[in-house]
């Protein structure tokens, strides 16, 4: 347990809850895998008792699911045109699971699924991949029109579209890596200022006193944290919403 509380990389440690072994694969249901069921539960349930009785004059919950509603489709009119909207449940639930689950992770002793790579760039590569299927669905290989600047002089074509090509490809990366090393080196710097309180406070009056800075210190990295939460959501969403108005319109 004293180990716990001075290792900041505990709290990202993967634990098999449930232990599954199907054909020589490990499925076991995991720590991960609870806190993203939890997530789903959360938020759906959240949004579900706040607009179940749909007031006119709205509460204080529903405004919040309101504005939460308003916020996101705003943000798909803006980035991808009235075309976008047809996207706003597969935005609005991307924007919703990150935003719950960097909250969820604020909690002591609960795991921050956002804070592993695999978590964040299966859904950046979720993005990526619905962007690609409906672009050529729509477009075939119009869609190709993304590779290829309009005004590029014939003799800089290939230099531009393998630049255009690589930027395309490094979008799912950057989407993911973005995400999780904020929450990660929030987490873990937190973590650090909360073991020098518990570490301090152990070596008496002396230590107790020494412990007031650090405890100030994670105070405000916790208050920091609630932005960060929130704002790397709505980072998440809003790329997602201009990469998604490349698949509407592909055409520079």
């Amino acid at each position: 347990m004293a180990a716990d509380k001075v290792d900041p990389i505990h709290q990202f440690h993967i634990i098999k809850l449930v232990p599954i072994n199907i054909g020589g694969y490990d499925l076991s249901f995991t720590n991960s895998a609870l806190f993203m069921v939890a997530t789903v539960v959360v938020a759906a349930a959240f949004l579900l008792l706040t607009t179940s009785s749909r007031s006119l004059v709205p509460g204080r919950l529903q405004s919040v699911s309101e504005m939460a509603y308003e916020f996101v489709g705003n943000m798909l009119r803006d980035a991808a045109g009235t075309q976008g909207m047809k996207f706003f449940p597969f935005v609005f639930s991307l924007f919703m699971f990150v935003l719950v689950a960097n909250l969820l992770g604020l909690f002591p002793y609960f795991f921050t699924v956002t804070s592993h790579i695999i978590v964040t760039f299966g859904l950046a590569a979720l993005v990526i991949g619905t962007v690609v299927v409906y672009g050529f669905m729509k477009h075939g290989f119009g869609f190709l029109k993304l590779f290829v600047p309009h005004g590029v002089p014939v003799f800089l074509l290939p230099l531009v579209v393998l630049i255009e090509v690589i930027s395309f490809v490094s979008r799912p990366v950057s989407l993911s890596v973005r995400l999780f090393a904020n929450m990660l080196a929030g987490h873990i710097t937190l973590k650090v200022f909360s073991g020098f309180v518990v570490s301090l406070s152990a070596l008496g009056a002396v230590g107790v006193a020494g412990s007031v800075l650090p405890l100030a210190m994670a105070v405000a990295l916790t208050a920091l944290e609630l932005l960060v939460a929130f704002l790397q959501a709505y980072v998440f969403a809003v790329l997602t919403c201009m990469y998604l108005n490349d698949a509407l319109h592909p055409g520079h």
